[in-house]
């Protein structure tokens, strides 16, 4: 290993590799990555016990079910209002047995991310994900990270606070690099492929993208997901998300990092090594698997997710990605390489926008139309001066200054406005 300092995720450094059965806390509980991590926890009861479980409060019947089916100590909600239906559903799955404890709250989230456990799953979609991922490394806990955007927005926040070998993680494509750079040195990295599936308007051009419908949108070829990654994924910001992440979990510079589109999704990523020889981790589509890497590292999982059955024919296909028609990933590096708030910016306009789009009020196009004007507003889009920092303009603080939470929230806060207000104008344009 070179002396550079260990990369945020790094599968030959292990944290606290617990190999008795771990304590477990599951954010973000009834979405997808949630309930999938509770099905694992369900089927290796001798590996996994869930202690807690957070959920936004939108299916609190479901939340009751998973508190009772895995007895939990605590659940949260992170909307108060949802409290006295969620103690309702608890008192029919419980009836006289004792309840968990209830949490409500914005905060609610991030204090079981610091309550007594091995493991905090973090699965919770967006930058609200933030405090939880801050408070679960400041308490020392081993973090599996499937929310990308707290990493995106709060990179240098969650930097200063992880130790080697602290963060597992969980996206498909992340634990597939994982998995592969433990075949090698980061010395031996020429560089990191992340694949692509292309979503479901892979081979149009721009202008056939105009028209698309969220149904559209929503039809992903090979993944259920939630609604907004849907979305990203159609217009393949997820995967300038991912880009900027795994630059950050592996210390790998932007230009050794290339996105190729397969849309079988059966590779999930890959690491060119110097000597030539490219090790990719392939499954067929199931988030099973990577969640298993997330809790269970450095231990396999039995029958987490299903295998190849070898005996029958494949193709898998790669094509290169379509800039002119996905400009995502490429703004995805530009505010990458800006740092600062720079991504937290991309990714809060990006949220705005694609909340304008599912309720029918933003063309598609103009979702990434809008997100680069706002970018653009607030850093330039023109290559700063020989000598300057292109950092250091408009509230991102300077290479050097550190970042923090109230840098982030601000510039969060101003983003979701500019991107609220230019969005209110595509529409009336467009209409038009």
């Amino acid at each position: 290993m070179s002396d550079r300092p260990a990369p945020l995720a790094d599968p030959h450094v292990l944290f606290d590799p617990a190999a008795g059965r771990r304590d477990i806390v599951i954010l973000g509980s009834t979405g997808s990555i949630g309930t999938q991590a509770i099905d694992l926890a369900l089927r290796h009861p001798d590996r996994f016990r869930v202690t807690a479980l957070s959920a936004a409060g939108g299916r609190v019947g479901l939340l009751a079910e998973q508190a009772r089916l895995l007895r939990v100590k605590a659940v949260a909600v992170a909307r108060e209002e949802a409290v006295p239906a969620l103690k309702k559903a608890l008192s029919d799955q419980y009836g006289t047995e004792p309840m968990p404890e209830i949490l409500a709250g914005p905060g609610a989230a991030t204090e079981l991310a610091a309550s007594p456990c091995h493991t905090v799953l973090n699965g919770i979609t967006g930058s609200i994900g933030l405090a939880p991922t801050l408070a679960a490394l400041r308490a020392g806990r081993t973090l599996a990270l499937a929310n990308k955007e707290s990493l995106i927005v709060g990179g240098p926040l969650v930097k200063a606070l992880a130790r080697p070998g602290q963060i597992i993680p969980v996206d498909s494509e992340h634990a597939a690099l994982f998995q592969a750079l433990a075949a090698g040195t980061r010395a031996d990295v020429r560089k990191l492929v992340v694949t692509a599936s292309g979503g479901p308007f892979r081979g149009r051009t721009r202008a056939e993208l105009a028209d698309v419908t969220v149904e559209d949108a929503l039809a992903h070829p090979t993944w259920a997901m939630g609604p907004v990654i849907t979305v990203n994924s159609a217009t393949l910001v997820n995967k300038g998300l991912e880009v900027i992440e795994a630059h950050l979990l592996y210390d790998i510079p932007f230009d050794r990092i290339e996105v190729v589109v397969h849309p079988q999704s059966y590779v999930h990523s890959m690491v060119e090594f110097t000597d030539g020889s490219t090790l990719a981790q392939a499954t067929p589509p199931d988030m099973r698997g990577p969640i298993a890497v997330g809790l269970g590292w450095p231990r396999r999982i039995p029958d987490a997710a299903p295998a190849f059955d070898w005996t029958k024919a494949s193709a898998w296909e790669f094509f290169p990605l379509d800039t002119e028609a996905f400009p995502s990933v490429g703004l995805a590096r530009h505010v990458g390489a800006l740092g600062g708030t720079a991504p937290a910016v991309f990714n809060a306009a990006n949220e705005e926008c694609v909340e304008a789009f599912l309720a029918g009020r933003l063309p598609f196009t103009a979702i990434m139309d809008t997100v680069s004007a706002v970018v653009d507003e607030r850093f330039g889009s023109t290559v700063p001066p020989a000598g300057a920092d292109p950092a250091e303009r408009n509230g991102n603080p300077a290479t050097g200054t550190p970042l923090t939470v109230h840098d982030v929230l601000e510039a969060e806060t101003w983003a979701r406005a500019r991107a609220r207000e230019m969005a209110a104008r595509a529409a009336v344009e467009a209409r038009a």
